[in-house]
């Protein structure tokens, strides 16, 4: 008896270990893109989204089999209980992201047939990251602002959205966004006509991160509009 406790505990501690590496492994893949030792595609699509998404659901597994062992032995309740709640947020956590992770335009317009062009300087930072040039598309329920802005104005609504404003004129504001968490960058462009300001919001990396695009394009219009 006094042999098998302590293998008992330390299989219910090794089982625990196992439901953190799902998040050990986020951790690192969100610092490898922040410090630049690899790619948004890399950290995103391939660790997080793969490597990690099987590394959660064997955490669960684990994690289960550390109830059992605490059904047999009451001391292991607390490192079983630990271990469900770290493997059950987890998962509940890639399966909401999931549900995100629809496939949508990386490239959209309020003038899909007319959208407004990036300026020189977010031109140049997208040939230099390999970025292909793409036609705009449409968005549900994203129109253009009925009114002619001033560039003071789009400029705020840009901050608001969470973009860097790069640069103003009086009939454009451009701007940039890199994520908190993975660095995927958006670009934006606002162009001003007399009676309308219309706004193009585009990716840089070639991921398949649901409809941000058009999130980030709906909100600038929405501080836009009077």
């Amino acid at each position: 008896m006094s042999t098998t406790r302590p293998k008992s505990q330390s299989l219910a501690v090794l089982l625990l270990l196992v439901t953190l590496l799902a998040p050990a492994l986020l951790l690192v893949a969100v610092c490898g893109a922040r410090l630049g030792v690899w790619s948004a595609e890399f950290s995103l699509g391939v660790l997080a989204l793969k490597i990690g998404r099987i590394l959660a659901f064997a955490g669960l597994s684990a994690a289960l089999v550390a109830c059992l062992l605490a059904f047999r032995e009451r001391r292991l309740v607390g490192i079983a209980g630990a271990a469900l709640a770290i493997a059950g947020v987890t998962v509940g956590g890639y399966l909401v992201q999931e549900r995100r992770f629809i496939a949508a335009p990386l490239d959209v317009a309020t003038d899909p047939s007319d959208p407004p062009a990036f300026a020189r300087i977010l031109a140049a930072e997208r040939r230099l990251a390999g970025v292909t040039e793409s036609q705009p598309q449409a968005c549900e329920g994203l129109t253009h602002a009925p009114t002619q802005v001033a560039p003071e104005t789009a400029a705020w609504a840009l901050e608001k959205a969470g973009f860097t404003v790069l640069g103003t004129a009086p009939f454009r504001v451009d701007g940039r966004k890199e994520g908190a968490w993975f660095g995927l960058t958006y670009d934006v462009s606002v162009r001003i006509r007399p009676g309308r300001t219309d706004v193009r919001v585009a990716g840089r990396d070639d991921l398949e991160v649901g409809d941000e695009a058009c999130r980030l394009a709906r909100a600038v219009v929405a501080h836009l509009a009077p």
